[in-house]
């Protein structure tokens, strides 16, 4: 039982370096597409964020696994250029939520647009289907979601 434990430990140890060099490959490449677009991975970080629905400062922050204070600051550029819009938050008076505006929405379709090339390429060299992809969110959501010791 000892080793089977160790194993298990052990694995997800190397899960966890092998979705950090991914999220290197992936941001090295974002870099890129962003500077193309005239902005910068932050914002689109966040802007992808809170595409599904609008959140408050710290759901993004811990969506991200960003300090508050770093994502704030990108917050508050975001929606003074227009990109970002506050509503009020029903759950906590003085933490506003956030949502895309049009403007916002729009450069968001530009970024996915213009990454979805070359992430396609990275799929398909890799072999990787939906189904696959499907099953690793579902395990690191598992993990994401259980109670943390």
């Amino acid at each position: 039982m000892l080793s089977t434990m160790s194993e298990l430990v052990h694995e997800y140890r190397l899960l966890i370096a092998d979705v950090y060099e991914l999220a290197g490959v992936s941001r090295r490449s974002s870099e890129r597409e962003a500077a193309d677009q005239g902005t910068t991975v932050a914002r689109w970080h966040v802007l992808s964020t809170v595409s599904e629905q609008p959140l408050p400062v710290p759901a993004i922050a811990r969506r991200l696994g960003q300090v508050r204070q770093g994502v704030q600051r990108v917050v508050d550029e975001l929606t003074e250029v227009g990109q970002l819009r506050t509503e009020p938050n029903p759950a906590h008076r003085r933490s506003p939520l956030y949502a895309l505006t049009p403007d916002g929405a729009r450069l968001l379709e530009q970024l996915w647009t213009a990454s979805e090339s070359p992430r396609l390429t990275l799929l398909e060299d890799s072999g990787v289907n939906a189904e696959d992809l499907r099953r690793a969110r579902d395990t690191l959501r598992r993990l994401s979601n259980a109670p943390n010791p």
